[in-house]
């Protein structure tokens, strides 16, 4: 049976760690890698640079200095533009395509949510309520399209949704990224007809991250991490997931992101 290897990971600048793309492809070896805060406007994207590692499709959208989300891929790709401008906003934390594989189209989502800032209070920090207002948008634009079938959303999704997937959930239910209003909403996003296709592998009484920030000198000694990263699949595609792996190695790779790479393998 053919398989297919859907990697995401918030590389923290495309142009600046380009390199590191040879580093996860080795470990990796996707089918489709989905870059998030690539940081690079669209006139100005390497795709000269991306020639070598044979990734000859590709679909992007970038703004100088900030945000930006990427598809690579070695299957056939068609843009899928129905998606709103979220929050109307125009900041480039999505873009979807349609993959050609050998089964039939499958339908991926590449989503960068807006981290949130510091202070969990929409009325004194609009970076939170835009957060807040952004996941509930995309919650009931995926409602609107109930039904849909051999779909994939991948991203830095920012929230961290389980008790197991941040170090300390009494710490932490007052921080940003893993306070009730976010994860109820990222839940509800979920619910729409996704299922978790990494907790499928892992049971959620098991710790599980993906990120660890730049600020804890040894991060693998503390090991206070959160799972910020994400990749759901639509219900019929649950019979074909066959593994997933969170790339923890990739903390410690020279001048890494504080993010590390997720992949799933499905039987299509």
């Amino acid at each position: 049976m053919p398989s297919l290897r859907i990697a995401t990971w918030n590389i923290n600048s495309l142009r600046l760690r380009l390199g590191l793309l040879d580093k996860l492809i080795e470990a990796l070896q996707p089918d489709i890698i989905c870059l998030q805060e690539t940081k690079v406007p669209d006139d100005l994207f390497p795709a000269q640079d991306l020639e070598p590692l044979n990734y000859p499709h590709t679909v992007f959208r970038g703004m100088k200095g900030y945000n930006g989300v990427a598809i690579l891929s070695r299957l056939p790709l068609q843009v899928h533009d129905a998606a709103p401008d979220w929050c109307g906003k125009g900041d480039c934390r999505h873009v979807a395509a349609a993959v050609q594989t050998p089964s039939g189209a499958l339908e991926l989502h590449n989503f960068y949510v807006p981290a949130g800032g510091d202070v969990p209070d929409r009325m004194q920090n609009p970076k939170y309520g835009h957060k807040l207002d952004f996941i509930a948008e995309a919650r009931v634009w995926f409602a609107d399209r109930s039904g849909l079938q051999r779909t994939v959303l991948v991203g830095d999704l920012n929230i961290a949704p389980l008790e197991n997937d941040v170090w300390s959930h009494r710490q932490l239910l007052d921080v940003v990224s893993h306070t009730p209003q976010e994860t109820e909403g990222l839940d509800a996003w979920m619910n729409t007809g996704f299922i978790d296709a990494v907790r499928h592998f892992v049971p959620p009484e098991q710790k599980l991250y993906s990120w660890w920030s730049y600020r804890n000198r040894d991060w693998r000694a503390s090991d206070r991490g959160r799972r910020l990263d994400h990749i759901w699949v639509t219900p019929d595609l649950k019979p074909t997931l066959r593994s997933q792996t969170i790339l923890r190695d990739a903390r410690d790779w020279p001048r890494g992101s504080d993010h590390v790479p997720v992949c799933v393998e499905l039987a299509l």
